[in-house]
């Protein structure tokens, strides 16, 4: 699945390339595709500090949506959901996740899976393990996915939509320790995004749930692009 529909899709997309890094390039010259290690699939406690967890890692590609200096002067950050770094060109295409296309490529080389959880950065993954019990356990037995069931249901970081599944245990999962001035904060979007990566990596104990699972995310996914759904 993985093979022929990276293929297929590097096929028809490719057309949309040249348009894409040109809207890139001339509103913020620089690379108009991003690289970036990110981290795959659990291998398991770091040696040296046990409390913090290893992953594998690869590089991943995308065009670019900030600006080229985005982290000069901070180092890795969680882009935010009204992030200032975010050109205007990036916004329509972390909107309509055009962004993810290169993916594809990592797809096809078997860095990434068609379907499966966001990859995080390493240094933020190892931190966000820390932060958020279990929050390790989405990439456990299974690679990162350019699409996945967080992806159809949640916007960019992970911030739930109006009329979720979700949205009546929201006061439940927000802020948890209800800790004052940490209202809205990104790990909570963080924490229901591992709901729902928990939830598909469940659905791998069985073909048919796999299968179910799988088909149902890539069937949705043109859906959430064509409607601009990705904030």
């Amino acid at each position: 699945m993985d093979v022929v529909g990276s293929g297929i899709g590097l096929a028809l997309t490719l057309p949309a390339v040249p348009v894409i890094a040109a809207a890139i390039f001339m509103e913020s010259p620089g690379p108009v595709v991003f690289r970036q290690r990110r981290a795959g699939r659990l291998v398991g406690p770091d040696p040296k500090d046990p409390r913090r967890h290893l992953f594998s890692e690869f590089e991943m590609y995308k065009f670019r949506t900030m600006r080229h200096d985005a982290e000069a002067g901070t180092g890795a950050v969680l882009a935010s959901e009204n992030d200032r770094r975010i050109t205007r060109v990036g916004r329509v295409l972390r909107r309509t996740r055009l962004d993810e296309l290169p993916q594809l490529w990592n797809v096809l080389r078997g860095d990434m899976s068609l379907v499966g959880p966001r990859p995080e950065r390493p240094e933020l993954l190892s931190d966000l393990a820390l932060a958020i019990p279990f929050f390790e356990e989405r990439m456990r037995d299974v690679k990162p996915g350019i699409t996945g069931l967080a992806q159809v249901n949640l916007g960019y970081t992970g911030r739930l939509r109006p009329g979720s599944d979700l949205e009546t245990f929201k006061e439940t999962l927000t802020n948890p320790f209800k800790v004052q001035g940490a209202e809205e904060a990104l790990a909570d979007d963080m924490r229901m995004k591992l709901l729902y990566d928990v939830a598909y990596g469940a659905a791998t104990e069985k073909l048919s749930s796999f299968l179910t699972m799988e088909l149902g995310v890539l069937a949705r996914t043109p859906l959430v692009m064509l409607r601009g759904m990705g904030r």
